[in-house]
């Protein structure tokens, strides 16, 4: 039972850095990827489908992002959809594909970035953290109905704190390099 808590709480800490780690691809850097786009959805024949999902991406500079839809029909509604998105980009069409140029980032741009960026690193601790409180609550109830002794949910509660920080850490370590990705000119 220990084991069981212990590892759905360490399962459930590496889906929180995924998430994190997602949220850091789609902040804007001085450099062109595809991970922009991810959390931008286009209405397509009336559900709301990711544009990941209606076209292809190439970056052939590091300024310029080209979206190759595969129905030209949608063109119009992913072009609508990037211009209205926060990336702050203009998109043009020429008929059979999308260019997005990313213009140079403000200092000040840089520094809300990196805001943004530490607000999604402390919503990753907050969600470690809640993990854990949920672990050491399963854990309490494994003592208190008597499933498991007292050193060994004092043992496994050390092991809990020992995951969390581990995974705190690896949390602090992404918003360090996406900082010094950001604020690198």
């Amino acid at each position: 039972m220990i084991d069981d808590t212990l590892l759905e709480a360490e399962e459930k800490m590496g889906k929180a850095i995924e998430v994190a780690r997602e949220d850091f691809a789609t902040i804007r850097t001085g450099r062109a990827n595809p991970a922009l786009f991810n959390k931008i959805v286009v209405e397509y024949y009336g559900s709301y489908t990711p544009v990941n999902q209606l076209a292809s991406f190439q970056t052939p500079d590091p300024r310029l992002i080209v979206l190759s839809p595969f129905d030209k029909s949608s063109m119009a509604a992913i072009e609508r959809a990037i211009r209205d998105s926060d990336l702050g980009v203009n998109p043009s069409n020429d008929g059979s594909v999308i260019r997005v140029p990313l213009p140079p980032l403000s200092e000040e741009r840089r520094r809300e970035f990196v805001k943004l960026a530490k607000t999604k690193a402390e919503d990753a601790r907050v969600s470690i953290r809640s993990v854990r409180r949920h672990a050491k609550e399963a854990l309490d109830r494994l003592a208190k109905d008597g499933d498991a002794g007292e050193d060994e949910v004092a043992r496994a509660e050390k092991q809990l704190e020992a995951l969390t920080k581990k995974h705190t850490d690896a949390v602090d370590d992404l918003l360090k390099h996406k900082e010094t990705e950001l604020l690198e000119v």
